[in-house]
């Protein structure tokens, strides 16, 4: 028995396995693309270690596809064969409502974990990761509060932390509270992803476009080594840019950084659920401006195609439909809406959600895709207050508030128009007119 980084008793052959172990954590918290060859690391220097074989089975959770379950659960079935202590069965238990797609009780594992715990990381970092894409941010934010007390920059790990504390405050619109621990982690650490993302999300928040390009520039120099993450802040960067109507630099972004396919971050994963998120919300809300995009849609919407029938990821299902509808795939279109639909027939709470949320989104991309503007309002406007179920940050599900106030405004449909400046001016301190997706209709309509 050895003890992590954070003084957690952990089952390992040795002190070297250890350090390994928090080598793998610390890539996994700073969103290094090399996390998976410090795992691998650790599974060598102790192949009999459970909190390797819940890592792995962790790690291909994360990726939301689910061609890899299978690999998810064979991890799982390793650990469980191995001598591990009640921490580390609590955490196979997680990992196995993960699996069998209750992650709601994968949440309360995990916090129970976190509560005998405070400094175990990875129930930690695992709880804000799937509390975020399950809609739940108060859970991420009384989770954070509750550890802060166990913590302090004495700590390894800390300013990971204060940049989960950052971002869970930022979802909540405590951006006071956000920004000042986003920025203390990256005091701590210029070159935290995390960190920098959730300052980002505040100053997007906050309408302080200008100081969000320069936030970005400065710390762009210190990404180097990182992962997927990067692209979500270049998209970031993007979202700075279309508010100041620079889109021929949002478009030389698309090609040059988040949906460059040429670098090794794509090449790994092309079809990541984040990746495709920001690509396809860009395109779509840059053609909701009028603005040409070329054949961008067409590499999107083939890994759509090949994705159809796998709805792991709630809030990806209208992204994949953006591309499928904009590439003019409506037979590929028709049967994602059937898998959907078959999938959303379950009493899950996956299932609720693909039913409540995602599948009235997904429908109303592909019939805004048509001109079916009065079809949208019909089945998007009973489910706007499910679509936060979704996951995704306030600044990404926006795109499907600009496609309901789209279709009103076309449509003539002026109290659902109303409606949707009400609810943007409700969520952000921003005002709709000066927002690049409300703006006009903001001018035309009395809200």
């Amino acid at each position: 028995m050895h003890n992590d980084a954070q003084g957690n008793a952990m089952t390992v052959a040795s002190a070297e396995a250890a350090r390994a172990f928090d080598h793998a954590i610390e890539g996994f918290l700073k969103y290094r693309f090399d996390t998976g060859l410090r795992l691998k690391a650790f599974l060598t220097a102790d192949p009999t270690a459970p909190l390797g074989q819940v890592m792995a089975g962790s790690f291909a959770m994360l990726a939301y596809d689910r061609g890899l379950l299978g690999r998810a659960a064979g991890s799982l079935a390793k650990a469980q064969a191995l001598p591990a202590n009640a921490r580390e069965r609590a955490h196979m238990a997680a990992l196995s409502a993960w699996i069998d797609g209750t992650p709601e009780k994968a949440l309360s594992i995990w916090e129970q974990i976190v509560a005998e715990h405070p400094r175990d990381l990875l129930a930690f970092r695992l709880h804000h990761f799937c509390a975020f894409w399950m809609g739940a941010p108060e859970r991420m934010v009384t989770l954070v509060e509750q550890v802060m007390p166990a913590w302090s920059e004495e700590t390894a790990g800390f300013g990971s932390v204060l940049a989960c504390r950052c971002f869970a405050h930022e979802e909540t619109g405590s951006y006071t509270i956000a920004e000042h621990a986003g920025r203390d982690a990256v005091a701590l650490d210029r070159g935290d992803l995390w960190a920098a993302h959730g300052v980002a999300h505040v100053l997007e928040m906050q309408g302080r476009r200008t100081e969000g390009l320069d936030w970005i520039a400065a710390l762009e120099p210190n990404w180097d080594g990182g992962n997927n993450l990067m692209h979500h802040l270049w998209w970031h960067q993007a979202m700075f840019m279309a508010e100041q109507r620079d889109f021929d630099g949002v478009l030389r972004l698309y090609d040059t950084r988040f949906r460059n396919r040429e670098s090794k971050v794509h090449l790994a994963q092309p079809d990541l659920y984040i990746d495709v998120q920001n690509a396809a919300s860009m395109l779509f809300r840059l053609q909701l401006r009028g603005i040409a995009v070329g054949d961008r849609w067409e590499e999107l919407a083939e890994k759509a195609e090949a994705r159809i029938g796998d709805t792991l990821s709630a809030f990806t299902q209208p992204h994949w439909m953006m591309a499928l509808a904009a590439a003019g795939r409506r037979e590929a279109a028709a049967r994602m809406l059937a898998a959907l639909e078959d999938a959303a027939r379950g009493n899950t709470h996956h299932a609720r959600i693909l039913r409540d949320a995602a599948l009235p989104a997904t429908r109303a991309v592909a019939l805004h895709a048509e001109g079916r503007h009065d079809a949208v309002c019909d089945i998007l406007r009973p489910a706007l207050g499910d679509l936060h179920r979704l996951g995704g940050s306030h600044a990404q599900q926006d795109v499907l508030e600009q496609i309901f106030v789209d279709s009103a405004m076309k449509a003539g449909r002026t109290a659902d128009a109303r409606l949707a400046l009400e609810r943007a001016a409700a969520k952000s301190p921003v005002p709709p007119a000066r927002r690049i997706g409300f703006a006009e209709a903001a001018l035309a309509v009395a809200y």
